[in-house]
């Protein structure tokens, strides 16, 4: 049998919410995430409690409200989301290679044939200790389902959330000859990819329940539906899915921007904001064990006119301290002569090579590149320039991620380099 699970990290947004603002969020058993009260934004994820009164994900803040009026409402973390999701997968890397990132708070592991490796414990053993061992190095509740395939497993996965007075545990598992009697005790609008729209010609013809669906003459579902919706729907209703799970292909680019709260014009301000940019970028990519050539740095002005800039280097880069000066000198070229206050600035990263040559480099010595030059004048592209890192630079920072890994993204930061005076030896002179 397949040995497939569906880890859902449980109000993951609310969770992260209240993880960052313990004494505001935290605080709060009714919580909506999603903005502000009076902003135009939408629920993003509200608490249990909160959904208690009606609030769910998608609906306006003002009609949420109007639905719980005593709801505390914050924005969405999304920094703290992307570092504690980021986490989550490094736990989950731990039982299994092979995982799947559904959503930014979903994944899908393959355990088919790990049997052995796990002394033949039963799965849900398994999941169990999957789910301890988040929690103790995240500080995140999860829920897993398993199944043997994709679907059963984001089915059982919903069944096994502890909602308040549901009765589950957080683990819950269908195994290969428990499929139909647990596919029979679902309603059709619980099945993904069954939406509204199906839903609604389904009832119109009296199947609201996937028994309905299953006990209805194949001859008839293909009159009503049409013959390739009745095949999709009564494979689902079987609990069939032939969807492999596979392990995330590396993307092409990472990246990470930030809107401000409010449009920054000091010059010590924003190369501060886009130091943190850059350092998040970097353990982005470190964390997919690559390193990059091509640093990109995007700005946006308060009337939201948007520049970007890139540079390529004759090397490959991935420590802090090298992709945060490239992206500061770029930073610096791009808003010569433009002065306009900063809503919003992002640093990306691409051109890819696996990080494992760092570790040969280190080993057999740096190819022999040219001086690093300035910035220059402002333009779309910059390409050629030894890369700014040294071998102190690479381990500095896999030291850092070493301690994030055992203590939390959150237990060590690193600082800003100070300005120097106008005038003092070695300061950044004005562009």
């Amino acid at each position: 049998m397949s040995r497939i699970l569906l880890v859902d990290a449980d109000a993951f947004f609310v969770a992260v919410a209240r993880a960052v603002d313990p004494a505001g969020a935290g605080r709060a058993p009714l919580l909506i995430v999603g903005g502000r009260p009076g902003s135009r934004g939408v629920v993003c994820s509200a608490s249990y409690e909160t959904r208690a009164f009606g609030v769910r994900s998608g609906m306006p803040i003002s009609q949420a409200l109007q639905l719980c009026p005593q709801a505390t409402c914050v924005p969405v973390p999304r920094t703290a989301c992307a570092d504690t999701s980021r986490a989550i997968r490094r736990v989950l890397d731990d039982f299994t290679p092979v995982v799947e990132g559904a959503s930014i708070d979903e994944w899908y592991l393959d355990l088919t044939g790990t049997e052995a490796l796990y002394q033949h414990e039963p799965v849900a053993e398994t999941a169990r200790r999957i789910r301890d061992s988040v929690s103790a190095r995240t500080g995140m509740r999860v829920s897993i389902g398993a199944g043997p395939n994709k679907l059963v497993a984001k089915l059982a996965a919903e069944r096994a959330k502890p909602k308040p007075g549901s009765g589950a545990t957080g683990v819950f598992v269908v195994e290969e000859g428990a499929v139909a009697p647990f596919m029979r005790s679902l309603a059709l609008a619980d099945i993904p990819g069954i939406g509204p729209k199906l839903q609604e010609k389904l009832a119109k013809v009296g199947l609201v329940t996937v028994s309905d669906a299953l006990d209805a003459r194949a001859e008839d579902l293909a009159r009503w539906l049409g013959r390739e919706t009745a095949y999709r729907v009564l494979r689902k209703s079987r609990g069939e899915s032939d969807a492999a799970v596979e392990a995330r292909t590396p993307a092409k680019q990472v990246s990470r921007e930030e809107t401000f709260d409010r449009d920054l014009s000091e010059v010590a301000a924003l190369h501060r904001e886009l130091q943190i940019l850059a350092h998040r970028v970097a353990a982005d990519l470190r964390g997919d064990a690559q390193e990059a050539r091509t640093v990109t740095v995007k700005v946006r002005d308060q009337r939201f006119a948007t520049r970007t800039m890139s540079r390529t280097f004759d090397a490959p880069i991935s420590s802090d301290a090298a992709i945060a000066a490239a992206a500061r000198d770029l930073f610096d070229a791009l808003r010569h002569g433009w002065t306009a206050p900063v809503r919003l600035a992002g640093v990306a990263l691409s051109k890819f090579s696996p990080a494992r040559d760092a570790e040969q480099r280190e080993l057999f010595g740096e190819p022999a590149t040219a001086p690093r030059g300035p910035a220059g004048a402002v333009q779309t592209a910059l390409t050629g320039g030894a890369a700014p890192e040294s071998a102190r630079d690479r381990a500095l920072s896999r030291a850092v991620d070493r301690v994030r890994e055992r203590f939390g993204d959150g237990s060590i930061q690193t600082g800003l380099p100070r300005e120097r005076p106008l005038g003092e030896k070695g300061a950044r002179k004005p562009r």
